[in-house]
């Protein structure tokens, strides 16, 4: 699901190039097989193109942290660059690449802005991404890493092919755009990987939920089931005057219409006449009465 939500899919058409493209935003990537470019703005952040050259297959990352909490569901993001990459080629290799094949290229981690410089930010983010190939035994083809410059990638990946413009250092409006990408692609991560909010499993109009004040439980010691008012209660005696209960043997006078006849009893009735005069008992064998 968090690879799902990450890819990329902002598609627009490069007049420059004369190619359909899309642009990756930090914690984003994007893989495919067709003749088209990729494109991202990188300060301190990083990307790493990878493809395989036989099938074509190729894709980019764009990751602004190294690492984070392994135990920690935050590090579950494409915000840091062990869970972008392995996002990266695992989609790498279902849409057809061999992992004996992969060639990776790698830009980006530049000192831009003066809050990433006193961290080294872009450093620390260049050296996982070289060791973190490294030892997946995937060749690093091409670099750029380091430095005080933004850059701006465009990146071909059915043959493999990368152009890197670099921004002049200190560049006001790029570093406008960098820190705005930047900063609101870590609220977003941040807002995502925050504690969920309590759920409620049946919030939805007309449902009735049974862990609120007020509402009774049917399955707690010590709750009535039918405790409404109007409804009859035939678990206990009657509360009502003149309720019949059903449960339990007739009242001396009452007529019982809900049990076939006993044997015991099935003469009794027989030989008793209608319980009231003008009344016909369809209970017995008792065929109606002439009026006195």
């Amino acid at each position: 699901m968090a690879a799902l939500e990450a890819r990329a899919t902002r598609h627009y058409y490069d007049s420059a190039f004369q190619s359909q493209a899309v642009k990756v935003l930090p914690n984003e990537y994007y893989v495919t097989n067709e003749n088209m470019m990729i494109s991202t703005v990188l300060g301190s952040c990083v990307a790493a193109c990878i493809h395989d050259p036989v099938t074509g297959v190729g894709g980019m990352n764009h990751f602004m942290l190294p690492e984070g909490d392994m135990q920690s569901p935050a590090s579950a993001t494409m915000r840091y660059g062990a869970f972008a990459m392995e996002v990266l080629i695992n989609e790498l290799l279902k849409a057809g690449a061999s992992r004996d094949r992969l060639e990776a290229k790698v830009f980006g981690g530049g000192a831009v802005l003066a809050a990433m410089q006193q961290m080294n930010i872009g450093e620390r983010n260049g050296e996982f991404v070289l060791n973190y190939l490294k030892t997946e035994g995937i060749p690093v083809k091409a670099q750029d890493l380091g430095d005080v410059h933004a850059r701006r990638i465009n990146y071909f990946p059915r043959d493999g092919r990368v152009m890197v413009r670099k921004m002049a250092p200190h560049h006001q409006r790029a570093e406008e755009i960098i820190a705005k990408r930047e900063q609101e692609a870590a609220q977003s991560a941040a807002a995502k990987t925050a504690t969920p909010q309590r759920v409620e499993r049946f919030a939805r109009p007309g449902v009735e939920r049974f862990d609120r004040p007020g509402v009774e439980r049917l399955d707690r010691p010590g709750v009535e089931r039918l405790n409404r008012p109007g409804v009859e209660r035939f678990d206990r005696p009657a509360a009502r005057p003149g309720v019949e209960r059903f449960d339990r043997p007739a009242r001396p006078g009452v007529e019982r219409f809900d049990r076939p006849a006993t044997a015991d009893t099935a003469s009794a009735q027989t030989a008793r006449p209608a319980a009231r005069p003008g009344v016909e008992r369809f209970d017995t064998g008792v065929t109606r009465r002439s009026k006195p």
